[in-house]
């Protein structure tokens, strides 16, 4: 049932929803596909660029993640015929319509973290953050 107590279901991708925020965090949800669609946005990336950057994943999650992404839609996945073989990965033009919503989770944690902890300006070899 949908918030203005309509009773309608979505179906996507074979798989039937009763309410819009329970598909998007099943599309979004999880530790690391906010993180990477926030790495994504404005960039196209190769998978060693993405995992230097969100240095914490390992690489079997970031490949499962990645593809998760890209079979939602979100993420498109380019790959170059060449020896080594090239592969890219940069946000759908649907993906970059997160750009608010990702912005509003980086704000909201940001302030969390300012409220109830501390922000540490990481050394130039720490950083990995955007």
């Amino acid at each position: 049932m949908l918030k203005n107590g309509k009773s309608l279901f979505l179906d996507v991708h074979g798989r039937r929803y009763y309410c819009q925020v329970e598909l998007a965090m099943d599309l979004l949800g999880g530790k690391w596909k906010g993180v990477i669609l926030w790495y994504l946005q404005g960039d196209t990336l190769r998978f060693t660029e993405l995992k230097k950057q969100i240095v914490t994943i390992s690489e079997k999650v970031l490949i499962r993640e990645l593809r998760e992404l890209e079979k939602a839609g979100l993420v498109i996945r380019k790959i170059y015929p060449e020896v080594p073989p090239k592969v890219e990965y940069c946000l759908s033009e649907f993906g970059e319509t997160l750009a608010p919503v990702l912005s509003a989770v980086s704000g909201f944690g940001m302030s969390y973290a300012t409220k109830f902890g501390q922000v540490i300006e990481a050394q130039p070899a720490e950083a990995g953050a955007k």
